[in-house]
């Protein structure tokens, strides 16, 4: 197991920590972080794009002109998908665009991200996540002075003054271990663990995946 130190929100160490090695030091497999990042972005697509077909498409019930003696071709509707203003050929039209994915690979890609993070010396634990006065000035601060500049802060239960605080930090995401997820986890540069979440953390991945 590796061992980091467990800091307070003064930046000053107050103790040390073992991180689990089945979830912080995993060989990465990039392979599943891109399909679960894929996953979770196909997820939050709405497909509600919908284009008019020439069924769909107001008018054309009668002849635009007639067959013949004008030059053009023989027309029948002005919904036509060849005319301006007809219909449009193979459009899009709504769709899921989720995708099934097994819980076991789910799980696997947050150890791999999680162990990426650390092997890059960017995952910190502190002792708690908490502001007594729920001020985002003072909050924004402290992140600075520890050098966090985009990061994931996970906390064991959300606190409301520091839910409050770090609401207007932008670059921060404040969310519990149950919100742990692959995409926040590569996007922002740092992960920042309430020491108590740690636990919560191995019990929802486990120890096999």
């Amino acid at each position: 197991m590796a061992k980091v130190e467990v800091l307070n929100l003064d930046n000053k160490k107050v103790g040390d920590v073992d991180l689990n090695a089945d979830i912080f030091e995993r060989a990465v497999r990039k392979d599943i972080l891109q399909t679960v990042v894929k996953w979770q972005l196909a997820k939050r697509r709405q497909g509600t794009h919908k284009a008019k077909t020439r069924s769909d498409v107001s008018g054309g019930g009668i002849k635009p002109y007639k067959q013949k003696g004008t030059g053009n071709a023989r027309r029948g509707s002005s919904r036509s998908p060849l005319i301006r203003g007809g219909g449009v050929l193979f459009g899009p039209t709504p769709r899921d665009y989720s995708f099934a994915l097994p819980k076991k690979i789910r799980k696997a890609a947050v150890k791999y991200a999680l162990s990426y993070l650390h092997s890059q010396g960017r995952v910190k634990v502190v002792e708690a996540l908490d502001s007594a006065e729920g001020k985002t000035k003072a909050l924004s601060k402290q992140l600075g002075n520890m050098g966090l500049k985009k990061s994931v802060l996970i906390c064991d239960t959300l606190n409301d003054n520091f839910e409050r605080a770090s609401r207007n930090i932008p670059k921060f995401v404040y969310q519990p271990v149950e919100g742990v997820n692959v995409y926040d986890l590569l996007k922002y540069d740092s992960v920042v663990f309430e020491k108590s979440s740690l636990a919560k953390l191995e019990e929802r991945l486990g120890t096999e995946a």
